[in-house]
C-alpha cells in the first residue's frame, strides 16, 4: 500500500480524489493539497460521503518549489499526482527531484506568457530523473494518455505496421449555457486558438486556427464536425510508434460555441497579452475565466456522453487494416459516481490507473517517460476495470483515413 500527494483541487483532482479511494489497497493515505484548501475540504466530503475514505487535505502553492519541496518532505510520499495547471509542471518536478518523489501529471508544460505546448522542456529532466532514480510519467489523462495507450496497443497486438493515425475527441454533453467549457477556461482556450499543426512526412505542417473541418461518424454519438488542432500527444508518437507516416488530432465543437468564441476573439477577451485596467495589469483571458462558468460546478447539469478514439491504419499479415479504438462516457453516470462531469471523469481515472501502474512496479523505471513508451497491457485491463471501458470497431480501410 502507498501514499501519494494530489496537487489540484478542481474537476480533475476531485476525480482522482474519488478514484484512489475506491483502491484502498493501493492508496491507504491520500493527501489532497492546493491553493485554495477549501476547495480540497469540500473534495474531501465529498469523497467521505460517496467512498467512504478519508483523505486529508492542505494548502500548497504549487509555484512554490521550496514550500512544494517542504510538503514532500514533511509527508514523504511514494508519489506526487499532478493535476494542478500545466504552468506548474516544472516547479512540481523539480519539488520532485528536491524531495526524492516520482511524479505523474496529466498534460504537458505550457510556458504563461506563450500559448504552446511542447514536451521540450519536461524532456530535458530525463538525465536528472534517471539520475535520481525517480520516475516523471508525462500525460496519463486521456489524450494526452489514453490515446497514447491505445496506439501502443494497436502496434503491440492488432498491426504490423502502422502508416496513420488520427485521434478524435468528440463531447457531445450539454451543460446548457451559452456558453462554457469543460475544462479551466484559460487552458482550454489557449489551446484550440492556436494554430493548427500536424505530423506528416517527418514534419509538422501548420494551418490557421480551426480552418480544417471534417465530419466524422462516431459511435455512440453519431456524426459531428471535427475541426483540426495540435495537441501534444502527437509530439510523442510520432518518434514512438516506429514508420508512422501521419499523425492529426480532431475535436469537435458545435456551431454556437465557435460562434461565441469567434465574438470573444474579436473583441479581444481571448488575448494573453496583459493589458492595464484600472492602474493593473491583467490578461483579458484571465479576466474570463473569472466570469466563465467553473467547469467543476458544470457536473450536475451536463447531459449526453463523449466518444474519444483513435483511427488508426496500416498493415497486419500483409493485408490493409483500420480500426477505431475508442471509449465513450456518459456525464450524468460520471456525476453519480464520482461528482463530476466526463470529462473530468476521462482525465481522472487515468491518472488514477497510471500512478496505480508507477505503485505496483509495473511501469516503475528512472527517468521522464511518455505512456506508449510503456507496456499498455495492465493499463488496458486497468481501463476495463476501474470505469473507461475500451471498444474496438473494425473500418473500412480507406488511403485517407475519412
Amino acid at each position: 500500500m502507498a501514499k501519494v500527494v494530489i496537487i489540484g483541487a478542481g474537476g480533475v483532482g476531485n476525480v482522482v480524489a474519488h478514484k484512489c479511494a475506491q483502491v484502498p489497497e493501493v492508496f491507504q493515505d491520500s493527501l489532497l493539497a492546493s491553493r485554495t484548501e477549501s476547495k480540497c475540504q469540500a473534495i474531501a466530503r465529498s469523497v467521505l460521503e460517496k467512498q467512504g475514505c478519508v483523505i486529508r487535505t492542505a494548502a500548497i502553492d504549487a509555484d512554490d518549489v521550496a514550500a512544494t519541496t517542504a510538503l514532500l518532505r514533511a509527508e514523504q510520499p511514494d508519489l506526487l499526482i499532478n493535476v494542478a495547471l500545466p504552468y506548474q509542471d516544472l516547479h512540481l518536478m523539480e519539488a520532485c527531484l528536491a524531495a526524492g518523489v516520482d511524479y505523474l501529471d496529466t498534460a504537458n508544460y505550457e510556458p504563461p506568457e506563450e500559448a504552446k505546448f511542447e514536451y521540450k522542456w519536461q524532456w530535458a529532466y530525463r538525465e536528472r530523473f534517471e539520475q535520481a532514480g525517480l520516475t516523471a510519467l508525462l500525460g496519463s489523462g486521456f489524450d494526452p494518455g489514453v490515446t497514447n495507450v491505445f496506439c501502443a496497443y494497436a502496434h503491440k497486438h492488432l498491426f504490423d505496421q502502422i502508416d496513420t493515425i488520427d485521434i478524435l475527441d468528440a463531447n457531445a454533453g450539454d451543460h446548457g449555457y451559452p456558453f462554457a467549457t469543460n475544462f479551466n477556461p484559460e487552458i482550454n482556450i489557449r489551446e484550440i486558438t492556436q494554430k493548427g499543426r500536424y505530423w506528416e512526412g517527418g514534419e509538422w505542417k501548420e494551418v490557421e486556427p480551426m480552418s480544417v473541418r471534417r465530419g466524422y461518424d462516431f459511435p455512440v454519438v453519431g456524426k459531428l464536425d471535427a475541426y483540426l488542432l495540435y495537441h501534444e500527444e502527437m509530439e510523442s508518437l510520432c518518434q514512438n510508434i516506429p514508420g508512422l507516416k501521419r499523425i492529426r488530432f480532431w475535436m469537435t465543437f458545435s456551431e454556437k460555441y465557435l460562434t461565441h468564441l469567434r465574438v470573444l476573439e474579436n473583441v479581444g477577451m481571448t488575448s494573453i497579452d496583459p493589458i492595464e485596467v484600472q492602474g493593473k495589469q491583467i490578461q483579458p483571458i484571465e479576466f474570463l475565466r473569472a466570469v466563465l462558468p467553473d467547469p467543476a460546478t458544470l457536473g450536475p447539469r451536463t447531459q449526453g456522453k463523449t466518444c474519444i478514439g483513435c483511427d488508426i491504419q496500416g498493415t497486419k499479415d500483409g493485408q490493409p487494416k483500420r480500426v477505431f479504438i475508442y471509449n465513450s462516457c456518459d456525464h450524468q453516470a460520471c456525476y453519480r459516481e464520482v461528482a463530476s462531469q466526463a470529462i473530468s471523469y476521462t482525465t481522472g481515472v487515468p491518472a488514477m490507473i497510471g500512478a496505480q501502474m508507477l505503485l505496483s512496479g509495473a511501469w516503475k523505471k528512472p527517468g521522464v517517460w511518455n505512456m506508449e513508451q510503456m507496456d499498455p497491457d495492465p493499463f488496458m485491463d486497468a481501463l476495463n476495470q476501474y470505469g473507461l471501458p475500451w471498444q474496438i470497431l473494425e473500418k473500412t480501410p480507406d488511403s485517407e483515413a475519412s
